[in-house]
C-alpha cells in the first residue's frame, strides 16, 4: 500500500517536525508538531499530521541524515535491551517503541513491558542485582475503551535508561493502544530483539 497523500502544508509540518525531533533531540510528538507550525509560519488552524506520519518521517530522517552515530545508538540500545530482557526472562519481557522501530534520538530510553501479578518481584529482583531504581506510573489505554495506570520501573543499564512497565500476567495477549498510530502495539519477544541487535541498522554512509 502506497503513502497516502499530506498535501504540501502538511507535508512540510511533517518534514519539519522530524527534523526538530532528530536534531534536538525531542521524544515529544505534540511539541514538535508545535514548534514546526510557529517555525514555518503557519497559524493555528493548520492541519496537523498524525503521529504516525511524523514517526515514518522520523525513521526515514536519521536513515538519510543520522549516519554512524545514529546507527552505532540504535545497535546499542536495542543490545541494552536484549541484556535487561536476559534479566527480566521469567517475567516475559516484551520491547516496544521507539528502540523497536528505529525512530530513536539522544532522548529515547529502552522501553520493555513485562508481566507479574505482582510487581513488586520486579523490585526485588533489580535490588538483588544491585540497581538502583524510580518507580512511577503511566496511563494506557486499550482498545475497548478502558484505561490502566501501570507501574513503571526505571533504571540505569551502563549509560542507558531502560523503563519497565509492569502489566497483570492476563495482559500479554492484550497491548495496549500505541500513542503513535492508536493500533495495538507492536511488543518484540527476544529472539526478534536479538536478530535487530545484531543487524547494523540501514543508513546512508557518513559520519
Amino acid at each position: 500500500m502506497g503513502k497516502r497523500a499530506l498535501g504540501p502544508e502538511r507535508s512540510r509540518i511533517v518534514q519539519e517536525a522530524a527534523r526538530i525531533i532528530c536534531e534536538e533531540s525531542l521524544s515529544d510528538y505534540r511539541l514538535a508538531k508545535q514548534k514546526a507550525v510557529q517555525r514555518l509560519g503557519y497559524g493555528p488552524q493548520a492541519a496537523l499530521p498524525s503521529n504516525a506520519d511524523i514517526h515514518a518521517a522520523v525513521i526515514e530522517y536519521q536513515r538519510l541524515f543520522g549516519g554512524r552515530e545514529y546507527a552505532q545508538r540504535l545497535q546499542r540500545l536495542r543490545r541494552t535491551a536484549l541484556q535487561a530482557m536476559r534479566l527480566l526472562a521469567d517475567y516475559r519481557p516484551r520491547l516496544v517503541g521507539a528502540v523497536a522501530t528505529g525512530a530513536t534520538t539522544e532522548a529515547h530510553r529502552v522501553q520493555l513491558h513485562c508481566f507479574a501479578d505482582k510487581p513488586e518481584v520486579i523490585d526485588l529482583l533489580l535490588e538483588s542485582r544491585g540497581l538502583p531504581f524510580e518507580v512511577d506510573e503511566r496511563r494506557y489505554r486499550y482498545g475497548n475503551g478502558q484505561v490502566a495506570d501501570v507501574p513503571v520501573l526505571s533504571f540505569m543499564a551502563a549509560e542507558t535508561g531502560v523503563q519497565v512497565a509492569v502489566f497483570p500476567e492476563r495482559e500479554l495477549r492484550h497491548p495496549p493502544l500505541s500513542p503513535v498510530d492508536g493500533l495495538p502495539m507492536k511488543r518484540l519477544a527476544a529472539p526478534d530483539v536479538e536478530a535487530l541487535a545484531a543487524e547494523p541498522p540501514d543508513v546512508l554512509a557518513g559520519d
